[in-house]
């Protein structure tokens, strides 16, 4: 699936999209509330100022990725590979992150 039609579907009401590849995908300024991406790729993903809150991201793969002012207001993080990742003025209240992955 490509991210025209991630958008599309998450657009007409589907919020599971597990183990989805969107690496490199460009999500900016977009709102994904509750949306489920866990297992998902999103390797070098731009996702400034997207909104993930309440988003499931657990076992996702976010190497790389950015997440400059990214809303992660209660985001499921756990176990997610954070590696290179860009989390700058990013809102991370209540937001679960054990086993996350980080350098």
């Amino acid at each position: 699936m490509n991210t025209k039609e991630f958008l599309s579907r998450y657009a007409a009401g589907q919020r599971d999209f597990r183990n989805l590849n969107l690496m490199a995908a460009n999500l900016r300024n977009i709102n994904l509330r509750g949306v489920n991406l866990s297992g998902a790729n999103l390797t070098k993903a731009n996702l400034t100022r997207t909104n993930l809150s309440y988003a499931n991201l657990s076992d996702a793969i976010l190497t790389g990725a950015v997440l400059t002012q990214t809303n992660l207001t209660k985001a499921n993080l756990l176990n997610a590979d954070l590696s290179n990742t860009s989390l700058a003025d990013a809102e991370t209240s209540h937001a679960r992150v054990g086993n996350a992955i980080a350098d």
